[in-house]
């Protein structure tokens, strides 16, 4: 029986997992080989999703809880992928603010479905803004103790340690990463890539190739401090029908609604974890990002189009309560919408913050 590749690629809010899972899904097509992408959110309306999918890939989405607590609609959804032409590789995409992944999601596929599939290296991205920060131990990294614990044990669990963003980094700035990974992990590979320019591509798809007893780095990990680094953040996604009677350029407004965000959410001390939008126009696209309080938003993918109406998602993880959060999101878009006379026109939005993690399997290897 041909055995599905299972490819996850873990880190934190903003680390780049999106933009990785696109290029390498590219390479492997263009290996002529079939490839599946599952995204994954704690609530729908997934900026990830579409912008994949908008990128020509079969993308299905695990929605409304994270990968070990929807276990079995993850398997449900990879089989839906194979529903037509039985994928090669299957890349999965978690939830940002999830850890202890090799214990809830890769050990029980090994176990239950070993016919079924071969496990990859776990790779998870280091996001440099908060990484260096966190691994430093800076009083002021940008969220709790509690919440940069996510972000250590998501480490600790990777059989590799990617360090995205080479190409905005200065050199010296690369070298510190790599020796802060490297004194907290001196065990774990670690690789220096750019998921936009594709630096670094080639050794990871050689890491991703090799054959292996791989996710046995099973955490010893406090779920009330896990629980509650989570529901630090508020979490918001949101759909909105935006039109207006003149055209304008759709990424001047995704520039601007993600840059107003980031203004008004630094008046209120609220750390961003990562912000991203999406304009939606008849097969058309623009994406803008913010993965920091501290980092300069970006057009990371634009349209180049002007319209008078189109489909804004808007996907946000602030530290702040979630109804500041929507309160600022709304504030800000009708702002940009009374400068364009547009009118916006909401058709869901989810605001909360995440609830405990209760996964549907964990391995324990002590018993």
């Amino acid at each position: 029986m041909h055995r599905i590749r299972y490819i996850m690629v873990g880190g934190f809010l903003g680390a780049g997992k999106t933009t990785t899972l696109g290029r390498l899904a590219a390479h492997y097509q263009g290996q002529g080989l079939n490839v599946g992408i599952v995204t994954n959110d704690q609530a729908t309306d997934l900026v990830d999703t579409n912008t994949l999918r908008g990128q020509g890939f079969d993308v299905g989405e695990v929605a409304g809880a994270c990968f070990c607590c929807n276990f079995d609609e993850l398997m449900e959804t990879m089989k839906q992928l194979s529903a037509d032409e039985r994928p090669d590789i299957i890349l999965a995409e978690p939830v940002g603010s999830c850890t202890d992944l090799v214990a809830t999601v890769i050990q029980p596929i090994k176990r239950l479905f070993d016919a079924e599939f071969t496990i990859a290296p776990y790779s998870v991205i280091l996001k440099p803004s908060h990484g260096r920060r966190i691994l430093r131990n800076e009083k002021r990294a940008g969220f709790s103790p509690k919440a940069a614990y996510i972000l250590t044990k998501q480490l600790e669990e990777a059989d590799a340690i990617l360090i995205n963003r080479i190409d905005e980094l200065e050199q010296k700035q690369v070298d510190e990463l790599v020796a802060l990974v490297g004194e907290h992990h001196p065990d774990v590979p670690i690789l220096r890539v750019s998921a936009r320019s594709g630096d670094g591509f080639d050794a990871l798809i050689e890491l991703l190739e090799q054959e292996g007893d791989f996710g046995r780095r099973v955490l010893d990990i406090d779920y009330d401090i896990y629980a509650e680094g989570e529901a630090e953040l508020g979490w918001l996604n949101s759909s909105v029908r935006i039109a207006s009677p003149e055209t304008f350029s759709l990424d001047e407004l995704l520039l601007e609604v993600v840059r107003e965000l980031r203004e008004k959410l630094a008046e209120q001390d609220a750390e961003t974890a990562h912000l991203k939008v999406i304009g939606l126009w008849e097969g058309f696209f623009g994406v803008a990002n913010l993965i920091s309080s501290e980092s300069e938003p970006e057009l990371s993918l634009p349209s180049n189009c002007d319209v008078n109406e189109f489909d804004l998602i808007v996907n946000a993880r602030v530290a702040c309560d979630p109804v500041l959060l929507e309160q600022s999101v709304r504030s800000v878009i009708a702002a940009c919408c009374a400068r364009r006379g547009a009118t916006a026109e909401y058709r869901q939005t989810q605001s909360f913050r995440p609830g405990r993690p209760v996964p549907t399997h964990r391995f324990d290897p002590d018993t």
